[in-house]
């Protein structure tokens, strides 16, 4: 079934088992609709491409718009769930996210940052340092990520990797953001960052959005699954953890390639003597003899079911490359995690967008 071309008209939308409730535009999706009226919907990536939007849909008819297969199958769709990203509703609409809660979501806001500071981490990741104008205050969850606003309507998701009460500025002060660049050859925006982009440039920024943040209503033990770049907004989660005092176990599986992937591992280990209910598995998949690596190697998403076969009492943020985010997540609802329970943060690129397209 392909998008109508008639115009629908705006609709109510109700999420139980919150009651919250919002109403829709003409032409406006769901998620667009939810963002508006502040109703903090689970997403991530807004193109129909990571899932992470997906809700039961219990009432009520929408129209899917492209998205990929992966994110929502046939199969999905026959069983009543919704992306609500690129979903119009096309009747009143009764959904089912057990995400969604009765407070509501930070303002999004539009605003120029300053390049403060650049530092290469490894050869191809770059930590950026923006600092936010002092007469605007910019409040968002840690985990959240923020979008970059290019030239000719482009944009460009990068997740935050400092909690919001962290300085990341060089002087100390708070009022800035912390980013992890990976350099993608052939990218436009990080072939700049790499480039040309210097200190004091002027970037402008969209935020905050994504559904990646810590449940602090909950007392189970926490797993933080990071590939990659997909450390940064684990590193904001951790530093939430230790800024609220909590107690809940924690433990991070960090994968890479290989070590030097682990960009920021020294300061990870630091954080063990700060954090006494923090453990830190590292995990490579590719090392070199060169490397002399003697930590665990393979899968990252494998390591967690080899400590923890049984995820039935967890809480698991999974973030980096959709293969791990998608692999983890199948793999540990079969070890019997809750499916409401698993949160993620697919690292998006505009070539993923590309591959894998359907027009349901």
């Amino acid at each position: 079934m392909t998008r109508s071309a008639t115009r629908a008209p705006g609709f109510h939308i109700t999420v139980q088992p919150s009651g919250r409730a919002f109403t829709t535009k003409a032409d406006e999706t769901i998620l667009a609709a939810g963002i508006r009226a502040g109703v903090g919907l689970p997403y991530g990536c807004q193109d129909g491409a990571c899932g992470s939007c997906k809700c039961k849909k219990l009432e009520g008819i929408v129209v899917h718009g492209a998205h990929q297969s992966k994110a929502l199958s046939d199969e999905e769709e026959a069983q009543g769930w919704v992306l609500t990203c690129c979903a119009v509703a096309h009747s009143d609409v009764l959904l089912e996210s057990r995400q969604v809660t009765r407070e509501n979501a930070l303002p999004i806001k539009k605003m120029p940052t300053r390049v403060s500071a650049m530092e290469k981490l490894s050869p191809d990741v770059m930590r950026l340092q923006l600092q936010l104008p002092a007469s605007e205050p910019f409040n968002y969850h840690a985990g959240q990520y923020v979008e970059f606003l290019l030239r000719d309507g482009v944009r460009r998701s990068y997740s935050i990797a400092n909690a919001p009460h962290t300085p990341a500025a060089p002087d100390g002060k708070p009022g800035a953001l912390e980013l992890h660049i990976r350099h993608m050859p052939g990218g436009q925006f990080t072939d700049h960052v790499f480039g040309a982009m210097k200190e004091r440039d002027i970037l402008r920024i969209e935020g905050p959005y994504g559904s990646f943040y810590l449940r602090e209503d909950s007392s189970k033990p926490i797993v933080l699954l990071a590939a990659g770049t997909g450390f940064a907004p684990v590193k904001a989660l951790i530093e939430q953890l230790q800024f609220t005092g909590s107690t809940r176990p924690v433990t991070l599986y960090w994968g890479g390639r290989r070590p030097a992937d682990l960009y920021l591992d020294a300061w990870v280990r630091a954080k063990l003597a700060q954090m006494p209910n923090l453990r830190y598995v590292p995990v490579v998949s590719n090392a070199l003899p060169e490397d002399s690596w003697l930590g665990r190697t393979g899968f990252v998403h494998l390591a967690v079911l080899q400590d923890i076969p049984n995820l039935s009492g967890y809480q698991v943020y999974a973030s980096g490359a959709p293969i791990v985010v998608d692999s983890a997540h199948a793999a540990y609802t079969q070890a019997g995690l809750p499916p409401d329970e698993f949160y993620a943060d697919a690292f998006i690129t505009e070539a993923d967008k590309a591959r894998d397209v359907a027009t349901i």
